[in-house]
């Protein structure tokens, strides 16, 4: 029996998103999804008052619970925006609240934004993207405490160049998987891909392949959605590209433990 997860949803704690918590959750049951993770943003050195409110979410998310239990799995993940220079503060926040998942991201480099292309403005591709993948290895060599790293090669989707062969950046990436691995830890497949019109998925098949390659095995899979409408979008389609590469399993995650599920 195939087992349904969308384990990166954003709701009205990310400044992102406008979305009701139990909207989401409403439409996860109509779609058949057995468990849901909610994973909004904190993004320190960037944001002040726009991050997740813990009080409140952790609230909600046990009131949902009560709610929808027994349709629904509800899970209270996070998604850290982390940057070297705050990690002691994501440090802080994960010895204080009781998080089943965390998801570890890079969107801005020295407080400079990727989505609104200021970290990119008056720079070559080839530096900002490799400063990009410079500033993943440089977080993951230096904090411990997530559960998968999300959307690997996101900075493809804010690149007003175009395509930057994977072969520029896989010295990078190589480096980031075996650090990954090596902690025990794993990577999502984030299937925002298609909404936003890529040629591959994030990340892309030659990352997954080399991932798989380097004996990989925590892989978690979301739709990385800030609305109902993209809820459970492509998941069950990318478990077939997955298969294709050679994984069995997929991940979700309890308390920081993984719980793995046959593709």
């Amino acid at each position: 029996m195939k087992y349904f997860a969308d384990y990166h949803v954003h709701s009205y704690y990310s400044d992102d998103s406008d979305c009701m918590m139990e909207n989401i959750i409403k439409r996860g049951i109509s779609l058949g999804l057995n468990e849901i993770a909610f994973t909004d943003h904190v993004d320190y050195g960037v944001k002040t008052d726009l991050n997740c409110d813990y009080k409140a979410y952790f609230t909600e998310i046990e009131k949902m619970k009560e709610k929808y239990g027994k349709d629904i799995i509800i899970k209270a993940g996070i998604e850290f925006g982390v940057q070297k220079h705050t990690l002691l503060q994501f440090e802080r926040d994960y010895d204080t609240y009781q998080f089943d998942f965390i998801i570890l991201s890079n969107h801005q480099i020295d407080n400079k934004e990727f989505w609104n292309y200021e970290y990119q403005e008056g720079k070559p591709q080839e530096e900002y993207q490799k400063n990009y993948y410079q500033a993943i290895l440089d977080v993951v060599k230096n904090y411990k405490k997530y559960s998968v790293l999300g959307h690997l090669d996101m900075i493809k989707r804010y690149d007003k160049y175009g395509d930057f062969p994977d072969e520029k950046i896989m010295e990078y990436v190589e480096l980031i998987l075996r650090q990954v691995i090596a902690d025990g830890k794993g990577i999502e497949l984030n299937t925002s891909s298609f909404k936003y019109g890529l040629k591959d998925l994030m990340p892309s098949k030659k990352i997954l392949n080399k991932y798989f390659e380097l004996g990989g095995t925590i892989l978690t899979i979301g739709s990385d959605t800030h609305e109902t409408e993209h809820l459970g979008d492509h998941i069950e389609e990318v478990k077939d590209v997955l298969k294709e590469i050679g994984f069995k399993q997929f991940c979700t995650f309890e308390k920081m433990q993984p719980i793995f599920h046959q593709l």
